[in-house]
Parts: C-alpha cells; sequence; structure tokens
C-alpha cells in the first residue's frame, strides 16, 4: 500500500547531491510489515555540515553498495505503492534522478506527510518532522538518520490515517 521513505544526501540539490543513506518501510496503515534500509556511496565527499548533520561520513559509506547496486532493490521495494515522505519533494527527486542517471525511469504516486498534515491538523505553528511529531506526540529516534525519520514519518502517517478517518476527512 504505502513505502514511507527517507534518505539522506550529500545536501543540496537533486541536481548536484546524492543519496547517503535510504530507508524504505513498506506501511500498510497500520503497521511497517518490511524494511530496506542501506548506506549508500555517492562517491562525492560528504560536505563537513552534513556529518555533523548526520553524523555520515566517507569512511562509513567507503564500503557501502552504490546506488546502481540497490537500485532494483529499491524499485521493486516500492513498486506498486505510494512513495511517501515528509517533504515530498526533496526524497522523490533525489531517488527520482539518481534513477535517471542510470539511464531508468521513476515514476511512483506520491503522498506528502506536510500537505496532509496542513490538511487534517492545520494551524500548527511548524510543521518540520520533529515538531510536528512533537505536536502529535509521537516519539522520535535517531534524528536525522534515514530510518529513525523514515519511521517517524510512519507514525506520523498512522497518525494521519486516524485523524483523517476520524474526522472523515478524504486524504487521496
Amino acid at each position: 500500500m504505502y513505502a514511507v521513505i527517507d534518505i539522506e544526501t550529500t545536501g543540496g540539490s537533486y541536481k548536484n547531491g546524492k543519496i547517503t543513506e535510504i530507508a524504505i518501510l513498506q506501511f500498510n496503515g497500520y503497521e511497517v510489515t518490511d524494511k530496506f534500509v542501506t548506506l549508500i556511496n555517492p562517491e562525492i565527499p560528504i560536505p563537513w555540515f552534513v556529518r555533523n548533520l548526520t553524523g555520515i561520513d566517507d569512511k562509513m559509506v567507503s564500503n557501502a553498495p552504490k546506488f546502481s547496486e540497490v537500485a532494483n532493490k529499491i524499485a521493486a521495494f516500492t513498486e506498486n505503492r505510494i512513495f511517501v515522505a515528509h517533504n515530498i519533494g526533496f526524497d522523490y527527486n533525489f531517488v527520482q534522478q539518481e534513477f535517471m542517471y542510470l539511464g531508468h525511469q521513476y515514476e511512483r504516486k506520491k503522498m506528502c506527510t506536510v500537505k496532509l498534515s496542513r490538511k487534517i491538523v492545520p494551524d500548527l505553528p511548524s510543521y518540520s518532522l520533529g515538531k510536528l511529531c512533537d505536536s502529535l506526540k509521537i516519539e522520535v529516534f535517531d534524528r536525522h538518520r534515514a530510518e529513525g525519520d523514515a519511521q517517524a514519518t510512519a507514525l506520523l502517517m498512522r497518525k494521519l490515517l486516524q485523524l483523517s478517518n476520524k474526522n472523515q476527512i478524504k486524504i487521496l
């Protein structure tokens, strides 16, 4: 049904940045049913500010698979699922660009938990993942790492689905 995704990158734009970590959680609306998490060797240096934020450094990714080595797994793990991310444009564009580098198209239906949150829980002071989770009493672990943020996004998605059902708000 859903593929909840979070990535960490070398920073910047998908046009000049690369993925350093990806977490994909297969999610049925209630619970995570399977997951794929890996560091990815971006084949370019990781800037100091990204190392500082994520804790991911060049040494950690030096023996990690390149995107080309996990692309088939990513495609299969997200196939026939809605690609869900917090601030969808960032994650989706990076993944799509990585596939384009390999000469492949990557198209998935998308759902953004930022947009969904604004619709279901309007008038909050912030819709950043951390502050939104704080507002909704969702505990976040391992912030600014792909699996931790993907887990938080899945819990947020579950909460939003519950609230949309309760308040009869159509989300798709």
